[in-house]
């Protein structure tokens, strides 16, 4: 494995283009399957592909209410009378075989009766007793759905590497399967280092902080469904450190750590990671976050990430997650789609680093808007609990006046 982003010549920093495209280059799916019942698939990656064991609708069936009629007895203009001989149901169809001049009553959904071929819908049909008057202009097949149009047996029905999402278990329902393969879930083990860090639940002595980011972590980890192995907090000691991260390693597929990574921060976290793996340190042209380190310590991938709590957040969301996401099998990775927005703020920032700020999007008089927050340092937590959205400022670009267009990024979907 290669940690170097394939530059000519050696860099102080990398692009956040270039650290993502780095890391996803280097990791490749663990491997691994299991077969689930069809409702605890949900979320989970397929293993292989999901074939179509039968047509999906199995039957001709009508799309409409209405009713059931030979194409041939119709006229190109002018109207027809037909008898009405039977009614076919959802579920529960005609048994008979739709003769000249004949019509069934149907329901949508219902098994097209043999002999019809057309659906001449209720709403333009007059009714006098068993008799109907239908008007002209009726295309042959109008208004059916054929067998397999939805899906064709044999078919490729939800292909390997997609998640599971609602619309996936109802297809997956669809076809009669009580189970599918997924990919096994991805091992994340994950702790905070530091001796100012704190457990929630007691009184803070002086000089610690509560430790907030396993929290975040937990949660962003718990979405993606992987297997948790939550360590704690590891105190800035060499030996609890290498035998946490020796742990760490022969436990899991991932290790995801905060602090101890930036520069002034405890040497001895930086020399230990690189001398039990193949570790590299980098600066990125971003903010919040520009320390990072990110390798391998024996079979597992490590991703060391900043200590601030928003910049754990943006890290993790902008590097981190679509690397999960490839290791548990999803392929392909989901898109992350930038937004035009107007910004109702001047917004302060020097070229040479893409910035990543917290903003509420809205809509005014018809114009999607975005209002940065007040407060962008990398310790406020609760500008990213009240935003919506990142304000995506690229490395070319520096101040912002209010007015001019950004770029956003919704947490729908990424967070």
């Amino acid at each position: 494995m290669s940690l170097d982003p394939g530059c000519a010549a050696p860099r102080q920093t990398l692009t956040v283009l270039e650290a993502r495209r780095t890391i996803l280059d280097a990791v490749a799916p663990v491997g691994g399957h299991e077969c689930v019942a069809l409702r605890a698939s949900l979320g989970r990656p397929l293993a292989r592909d999901v074939i179509a064991p039968c047509n999906v609708p199995a039957h001709d069936n009508s799309a409409m209410d209405g009713y059931a009629v030979r194409a041939e007895d119709l006229a190109a203009d002018g109207e027809v009378s037909l008898q009405v001989v039977g009614t076919a149901y959802a579920g529960r169809g005609f048994s008979g075989i739709v003769g000249r001049g004949q019509a069934v009553r149907i329901m949508t959904g219902g098994v097209m009766p043999m002999g019809a071929d057309s659906v001449v819908v209720q709403e333009v049909v007059r009714v006098d007793g068993e008799r109907i008057t239908v008007p002209g202009g009726l295309r042959r097949g109008q208004n059916v759905r054929r067998a397999g149009e939805d899906l064709a047996e044999g078919g490729v029905a939800i292909p390997r590497g997609k998640r599971m999402g609602p619309a996936e278990l109802g297809l997956a329902a669809s076809l009669g399967l009580a189970e599918v393969a997924v990919t096994r879930r991805l091992r994340v083990a994950f702790f905070s280092t530091g001796d100012e860090l704190a457990s929630i639940g007691r009184p803070l002595a002086p000089g610690e902080v509560y430790d907030s980011n396993r929290y975040t972590l937990h949660g962003a980890l718990a979405r993606l469904g992987c297997e948790l192995i939550d360590m704690g907090v590891v105190p800035d000691r060499p030996d609890e450190l290498e035998a946490a991260f020796l742990t760490a390693a022969g436990s899991a597929d991932v290790v995801l750590t905060t602090g101890g990574v930036s520069v002034g921060e405890a040497d001895f976290i930086r020399d230990l990671m690189q001398r039990l793996g193949e570790v590299g340190f980098w600066k990125i042209d971003i903010k919040p976050g520009r320390p990072m380190a990110f390798g391998r310590i024996g079979k597992a991938w490590m991703f060391g990430l900043p200590g601030n709590p928003v910049a754990v957040m943006v890290t993790f969301y902008q590097f981190v997650q679509d690397a999960l996401l490839k290791l548990s099998g999803v392929d392909p990775l989901p898109e992350r789609p930038l937004m035009p927005a107007v910004c109702v703020a001047p917004v302060r920032k020097l070229a040479g680093r893409c910035e990543f700020l917290r903003g509420r999007l809205f809509a005014e008089d018809g114009v999607w808007k975005v209002k940065p927050a007040s407060a962008q340092g990398s310790g406020v937590l609760r500008s990213l609990s009240e935003a919506n959205c990142f304000i995506v400022i690229d490395e070319t670009r520096g101040d912002v006046t209010a007015g001019e267009t950004v770029p956003v990024q919704l947490f729908e979907g990424l967070i």
